[in-house]
């Protein structure tokens, strides 16, 4: 029997963050998000690409908002695909690291991943795809982890 929903995609994720004053910066200048709009002073729009209405929102929830325990439930990261090769993910590091923005670098075999977290903590992962040979011929290659020297 044929399930009757069938997920196409993720379409947006929504973050929360203590103030768009200090979130909006780093999403449009650091990560290079373009803002496409704002609803009411309490959210801000981006997209990544243009091809859809918005990839990412974030909303404020006040200054005095309690930060998620790491081992609380919830959203552990967001990936951000940043393009398709090595040089592209060095280009990213080299850019955060101008920035002073603390990360960590993974190899997944199925995919290459700077590690890092917006101003409230909110995980976030850029990466750039492997062959997907990798992942076809073995899907169990997507739970490896190994550090990587960019």
């Amino acid at each position: 029997m044929a399930h009757p929903i069938q997920i196409r995609r993720v379409g947006h994720v929504v973050l929360k963050v203590r103030s768009l004053e200090r979130s909006v910066p780093f999403y449009r200048d650091v990560l290079g998000l373009r803002e496409v709009a704002r609803l009411r002073g309490q959210m801000v729009f981006f997209s990544a690409t243009g091809e859809n209405h918005h990839d990412l929102a974030i909303m404020e929830v006040g200054a005095d908002a309690p930060a998620a325990g790491r081992a609380a439930v919830g959203l552990y990261h967001v990936a951000l695909k940043v393009g398709d090769d090595l040089d592209q993910l060095r280009a990213a590091k080299a850019h955060l690291e101008a920035h002073g923005v603390t990360m960590a670098v993974s190899d997944h075999k199925v995919s290459q991943s700077i590690y890092l977290s917006d101003p409230d903590g909110n995980g976030l992962e850029l990466y750039v795809d492997a062959d997907p040979a990798v992942w076809r011929t073995n899907p169990a290659a997507v739970a490896h982890v190994e550090p990587l020297e960019l």
